[in-house]
């Protein structure tokens, strides 16, 4: 079998990090042919024990090979799925002139799929063959043997200075659209400036020489609606920006909050502040975060059974807690009440890796350093959600600690970006650091 309108269609090479960041990749590149070097299978068979996210994508990988495979071999070009699709193979020649394996001087995977790439152009002289893969080195390789060679693009925000804010801030000339909103608690959306976003939740600060007020669209209503500080067991906004945050947290018809700031604005602090406050309303609070192995070493690494190996990477989430703690008396019965949330497991804290596969119903569900999930995971997370949940995404995506991620393919600028425009969402990016005046100047100047 041979690929349909050859001399129209580009040849795709997959490398081993495109698999782990999406395991359903060769399914994005329309009708263009996907190929897959022998190395990357290989890649992938050292990655399919674990827990991690990787390890899971490994597997559905290799079941979905295993799925194409049947009644035909690798060797033939097979059709993907879908009538608009290409078709795919495996790469089994990884020899090629010149060599790469020979020229940096290592037959290491790497060097063998830029083999595998040249084996192609070789062979299909009149086509374009292009490298895609996360590995910035492999593509620098790869261009240095004119080979073509880009990033998975599917799931990156173009344009990540434009990323949605959540917020506006409106100066007027005279107080009169303020007083009517102090006056009222609305206004119409058709009352603000032409050029100000009216997307649901979106919030503004709206302010003139003398005066201010809060106030967020409402999706129900679809009018400017005033709103006024709150607080949540105990933990009170220091900034407008954790105001803005702390309305979406407790605001019981938005099911999904995306926070985004740098260290220190208080995203974690207010979502669990939010969830401790809202404890009554769902049957378990959840808090977790994706384990990013220490110095790229896994976690078999450290000393101690498995517990003693996963407290150092849930331990910023106690310091939360404790702070929270900290704001009432030792023997308050809000504090005490924290300690017996996490006997009776009304509060969990657990690695983001414990929870997949389960239905999370009537749970609210804090998902911390989301900027190092794949847009992938993102939405493996969301579609756990049950009826009654709600989902909140806190991370820093200027604050990237794992391979092949960046500011513009980490799931929670793909989330933020894709999702703003629906009234079941409400995000806000903070700015202003309120841990201390250390770490401003850390943020500031370092």
């Amino acid at each position: 079998m041979t690929p349909r309108r050859r001399k129209e269609k580009k040849i795709f090479i997959l490398d081993t990090s495109v698999i782990l960041f999406n395991h359903n990749a060769i399914n994005c590149f329309e009708e263009h042919d996907v190929a897959i070097p022998i190395s990357v299978l290989e890649e992938l068979d050292n990655f399919k024990k674990g827990n991690d996210t990787k390890n899971f994508e490994a597997r559905q990988f290799i079941r979905m090979m295993d799925d194409y495979s049947e009644g035909t071999t690798f060797n033939d070009w097979i059709p993907i799925n879908g009538s608009d699709k290409g078709y795919f193979r495996v790469v089994m020649d990884e020899h090629a002139h010149p060599d790469a394996c020979e020229i940096f001087g290592d037959a290491k995977p790497d060097h063998k799929i830029l083999n595998a790439a040249l084996a192609l152009k070789n062979q299909y002289p009149n086509r374009r063959v292009v490298l895609v893969t996360k590995d910035i080195n492999l593509r620098i390789k790869a261009k240095s043997l004119l080979i073509e060679a880009e990033d998975f693009e599917t799931g990156k925000v173009r344009d990540i200075s434009a990323l949605y804010t959540g917020k506006s801030e409106i100066r007027v000339a005279k107080p009169d659209l303020i007083e009517a909103i102090y006056q009222k608690g609305f206004c119409a959306l058709s009352d603000l400036p032409e050029d100000v976003p009216r997307f649901p939740n979106h919030y503004y600060l709206i302010t003139s020489e003398n005066s201010s007020v809060l106030a967020y669209m409402n999706p129900e209503t679809q009018r400017v609606e005033r709103l006024e500080r709150r607080e949540a067991y105990g933990i009170r906004p220091r900034n407008v920006e954790q105001v803005f945050a702390l309305h979406a947290l407790l605001n019981p018809q938005v099911r999904l909050v995306t926070l985004q700031g740098v260290a220190g604005t208080g995203k974690t602090l207010l979502a669990l502040a939010a969830a401790l406050e809202l404890r009554r309303d769902y049957w378990q609070i959840y808090l977790a975060r994706p384990i990013v192995p220490l110095s790229n070493k896994d976690i078999g690494y450290l000393p101690g059974d498995i517990k003693s190996k996963l407290n150092p990477y849930m331990e910023p989430l106690y310091d939360n807690l404790k702070y929270i703690q900290s704001r009432h008396g030792e023997n308050d019965k809000e504090a005490r009440k924290i300690n017996e949330m996490l006997e009776t497991e009304k509060l969990v804290i657990q690695p983001l890796a414990y929870i997949r596969g389960r239905s999370l119903s009537n749970v609210f569900f804090i998902v911390d350093e989301a900027q190092n999930l794949t847009p992938h995971e993102i939405k493996t997370i969301i579609t756990r959600a049950g009826e009654g949940t709600k989902i909140v995404f806190t991370g820093d995506i200027f604050q990237i600690d794992t391979p092949y991620l960046d500011t513009e393919s980490n799931g929670l600028s793909y989330l933020i970006d894709k999702i703003h425009h629906h009234a079941l969402h409400a995000h806000i990016t903070l700015e202003k650091g309120e841990r201390s005046m250390l770490a401003n100047l850390a943020n500031e100047l370092l």
